[in-house]
């Protein structure tokens, strides 16, 4: 695996390494995964309280967590 261009330019070398980049992959997959989750909540709340179906948020969180199972599901069987 070749290293990242931040870490080639000699001011970003020192502060982008391993922990660095696995920080980054954690914190975005955590965005990801709240985002999905207040997607479902807003639909979940306007579908109760307000009794209208947003299809738009219902696509937006469906396809959050459909490209997350397919990527688990991707990276078990070839990673």
């Amino acid at each position: 695996m070749t290293h990242p261009v931040l870490s080639r330019i000699p001011f970003f070398g020192k502060f982008v390494d391993e922990r660095f980049l696995e920080y980054r992959r954690r914190s975005t997959s955590l965005a990801g995964i709240v985002g999905a989750l207040v997607a479902v909540a807003l639909f979940e709340y306007r579908l109760l309280h307000d009794h209208v179906i947003s299809w738009d948020l219902l696509a937006v969180a469906m396809t959050m967590v459909v490209v997350k199972m397919t990527m688990m599901v991707w990276y078990r069987f070839n990673g």
